[in-house]
């Protein structure tokens, strides 16, 4: 199968990212994007990951001129508020943690946790990640002398933009003046033979059908009937709650993160842009009604202005579909499948799917290898990041309501088990043979969420056996290490101290308005 010429179904950020990494990688190759006048975008994919910067630098995508033009600012971290216990917060921060002259990595905080139990989870990533003297005294500055270490800001920094602003620019700055087609059409007539699409609408047509409608996925599910694998009975939250609100006060509110705040039924997102805030209620319509939900999110809120925000009611499907490359057409963003917007993933699985499959393509010819290859690579991303999205309820301890009680109550280990990715294997290991040392890795969320939610990412033998030493070996041994933990916390916070404020940053960087540092 030859792929010469290539119709994307569907625009908004799915669509014109697929058109924009198409065009890039095949400049040759005739690309069209048919959108919809009449369907609205969802639009609510506004904050990302740093793994977004691998894919704006393979399309050489500057970061001033987008962010610029689509109300972006970067982002250092992702906070989580009340989510293993009523008011208690942690950060999961980007970039490395800072294990130069630690005694054992990072168990050194969990022997200052272990004897100072007072120690609050939250202490975890500020003591290890230097980029969170940036997050909590609310700077940011480029670092290029290496100044603080273990942060590159080239690839430890992330963005909150306008997912709708920024379909728009990719469209008009990036996919339409590198020769990607746009035609602004409903379809209503699909016709197929046993080799998939023939045409859309009796006129268009093409070699490959990329399927960028969303949730309707029009092609992959309602065409081509592929099943849905859904993921439900791990990931129950199915409905959200939608609104921009302005600014109160925005030197205060313009934050360097993404923050989630657990509620009785869910969770709201927090994401500020330059000019306003993306917030939501995500929840389930198992345990709440849409009006009750909108009342406990307008609560939550707790703005005078509340009444005339204009609220969105968003309906979600969590799963994946059996297959994502189904004769001549391939799944890519909500059509292909859903998480659910905890750890900012709506994107990222764009990104990524879309990477994988220029990889496949770049053969010029599609054979069933190929697809099969797609489908097995993404459903392993998926997979791995659903199940690390399940470990932030499995970890709760809240029993406030039914629906935390339930995540309280639930088999997740069988659940998890079924899914077989690597953060469940270095779970169970560790919670259950200890026949290694199952420390979790530097990298990645998982130990930061694990050790926000007070469930330590250490061999557990070990510090079992050092919290057996009287205090006077403890302090013999590792009181040392332990307080350099707090020196170091102040050695970094003296680093950024005279470094710009966050807003100046992005002030005299991004947006060249006048500043006081």
């Amino acid at each position: 199968m030859k792929f010469d010429k290539i119709i994307i179904v569907g625009g908004g950020s799915a669509g014109w990212m697929t058109a924009a990494t198409l065009i890039k990688t095949f400049p040759n190759k005739d690309i069209t994007v048919i959108e919809s006048p009449n369907v609205p975008i969802v639009g609510v994919g506004e904050s990302t990951l740093s793994f977004i910067k691998n894919w704006t630098k393979y399309l050489e995508i500057d970061d001033k001129e987008f962010l610029s033009g689509t109300n972006g600012i970067y982002k250092l971290s992702i906070k989580f508020t009340d989510f293993y216990k009523k008011g208690e917060a942690f950060h999961y921060p980007f970039g490395a943690v800072d294990l130069k002259d630690n005694n054992n990595d990072m168990n050194d905080w969990w022997y200052k946790k272990s004897f100072y139990p007072e120690t609050p989870n939250s202490d975890y990533a500020d003591s290890m990640f230097p980029i969170m003297s940036l997050v909590n005294n609310d700077k940011l500055f480029y670092n290029e002398n290496e100044e603080l270490p273990e942060f590159n800001f080239d690839k430890d920094t992330a963005y909150h933009f306008d997912a709708v602003k920024f379909g728009t620019w990719l469209k008009d700055n990036y996919c339409l003046p590198r020769g990607v087609k746009h035609i602004q059409e409903d379809i209503h007539d699909i016709k197929q033979d046993e080799n998939g699409i023939v045409s859309l609408n009796g006129k268009h047509k093409a070699d490959l059908y990329v399927d960028c409608t969303g949730f309707k996925a029009l092609l992959l599910d309602k065409t081509l009937k592929e099943p849905f694998e859904s993921l439900e009975g791990m990931l129950p939250n199915n409905k959200a709650w939608a609104v921009r609100v302005p600014y109160v006060d925005k030197e205060k509110e313009l934050k360097p993160y993404t923050n989630c705040t657990a509620l009785g039924n869910g969770w709201v997102w927090n994401i500020p842009l330059w000019d306003r805030v993306g917030t939501g209620y995500v929840y389930s319509d198992k345990y709440i009604t849409d009006e009750e939900a909108l009342k406990e999110f307008k609560t939550h809120l707790n703005r005078k202005d509340v009444d005339k925000l204009e609220f969105r009611n968003l309906t979600m499907r969590t799963g994946i579909h059996k297959r994502l490359f189904v004769k001549n057409v391939v799944g890519i963003g909500l059509a292909a499948g859903f998480i659910e917007p905890l750890e900012s993933n709506g994107l990222y699985t764009v990104h990524e799917f879309l990477m994988y499959l220029v990889k496949n393509l770049q053969r010029e010819k599609i054979s069933q290898w190929d697809k099969d290859n797609y489908t097995f690579e993404c459903k392993k991303t998926f997979r791995n990041f659903a199940e690390f999205v399940g470990l932030h309820y499995a970890l709760s301890h809240r029993d406030d309501t039914k629906y935390w009680r339930d995540h309280m109550n639930r088999q997740w280990s069988e659940n998890l088990i079924t899914l077989t990715p690597k953060f469940t294997h270095g779970y169970l290991s560790a919670a259950i043979d200890r026949n290694d040392d199952h420390r979790f890795p530097a990298t990645g969320g998982l130990h930061c969420i694990s050790a926000g939610m007070n469930w330590g990412p250490t061999d557990r033998t070990k510090l079992s056996y050092h919290t057996r030493m009287s205090e006077t070996e403890f302090k013999n041994k590792y009181k040392y290490f332990i307080d350099r933990l707090e020196i170091r916390k102040k050695e970094w916070d003296k680093i950024v101290e005279n470094k710009p404020s966050y807003i100046n940053f992005l002030k005299e960087n991004i947006y060249y308005e006048n500043s006081t540092s």
